[in-house]
């Protein structure tokens, strides 16, 4: 069951600390973008993170129907059918989970997780992230703390972020970049301290502190990450409690970050970097390719009847699974988690 167990997605975490990689995070909305990701892992022997956003969810369950709750869980169920498949192991996240659409989304999916476990199947989820990072600190923190407890009850890791990105990944809108001071880009020691003792003792979570980073792909010399930020939170939390401290970290918005500013994020604790934009662009830029090299066929010009072949969805769609799986491999790379599957051993 190549879907990690809660014991196995822990391990997981634990191999990527302490070995000084992280896994890709690959947003998908798709039978098509599944595929793609489980074929971008298994091709890298690496194991990885299969996630969705509330807009995936809604896009999967048709436009007909549009609850993102029930796209989720289809997605979930079918990564899990499709993974048996594989030799490497994968976890199942949630992206970017607003406060607001905690009742609506977050616990609907815990709760399905919990349905699962009751019926001996499993966790459904291995994690989900909420995303209060446009509320005071205090209050992100109260959040979290309620829904860890949750998570807990289910062995589920909860992901936290503190701190602003700006730009957008998956439908999940981020700050506004022109309005927002170059310091609230930061997450500051101190508050990197706070979430330590808010959450500590409670369960296993994961952090997404903020260091310059914006979701999307940005032009270089635009924006200014600063992974020493994560270095000197980390010192900071591990200088007052010790080294069972230190944060697994999340990376966001690492579409179009040079690949020596990846590397260096490893060394501070970072465990999972999502990406969304490069892998949407790496499924979209073959399928226009392959229009314009076939624009006769697949287009019923001046009355003829085109080319099926080429305007048969699986024709452009196959082309599309292999550039989301081509450019998962180069983050794979990049975060050194070639190679490095622990399925099998856990």
């Amino acid at each position: 069951m190549p879907v990690a167990t809660p014991k196995q997605y822990a391990a997981m975490i634990d191999a990527a600390q302490q070995g000084d990689y992280a896994y890709p995070a690959v947003n998908i909305t798709s039978l098509t973008t599944i595929n793609a990701a489980l074929k971008g892992f298994a091709d890298k022997g690496s194991d990885g993170i299969i996630q969705m956003s509330t807009g995936g969810g809604k896009f999967a369950s048709g436009l007909n129907v549009g609850d993102e709750v029930l796209g989720s869980i289809v997605l979930a169920e079918a990564v899990h059918r499709l993974a048996e498949r594989y030799d490497i192991l994968v976890g199942i996240h949630t992206d970017h989970c607003p406060p607001t659409a905690v009742d609506s989304f977050l616990k609907p999916l815990i709760q399905a997780t919990a349905d699962r476990r009751a019926a001996g199947q499993g966790n459904l989820f291995q994690s989900h992230m909420l995303d209060a990072s446009n509320l005071p600190l205090e209050e992100n923190m109260a959040l979290s703390k309620d829904l860890l407890k949750l998570c807990v009850e289910n062995e589920i890791i909860l992901e936290i972020e503190a701190g602003i990105v700006g730009g957008e990944e998956d439908g999940a809108a981020g700050a506004d970049m022109e309005n927002v001071p170059d310091d609230k880009l930061y997450t500051t020691p101190e508050d990197m301290v706070a979430v330590h003792e808010a959450l500590s003792g409670i369960g296993r979570f994961l952090f997404a502190a903020t260091f310059g980073n914006v979701h999307g792909h940005y032009k270089p010399g635009s924006v200014t990450l600063r992974p020493d930020i994560l270095k000197s939170g980390q010192e900071a939390v591990i200088a007052k409690y010790g080294k069972d401290a230190e944060f697994d970290l999340v990376f966001h918005g690492g579409s179009g970050t040079p690949r020596h500013e990846l590397e260096e994020t490893l060394a501070y604790g970072v465990v999972k970097m999502n990406i969304d934009t490069d892998t949407q662009y790496a499924f979209t830029r073959p399928v226009v390719g392959h229009m314009f090299e076939n624009y006769a066929g697949v287009l019923k010009i001046d009355g003829e009847v085109g080319n099926k072949k080429v305007y048969d969805p699986r024709s452009y769609l196959k082309k599309a699974e292999q550039g989301v799986a081509d450019r998962l491999g180069q983050a794979c790379d990049d975060l050194h988690s070639t190679g490095k599957s622990i399925f099998g051993k856990v």
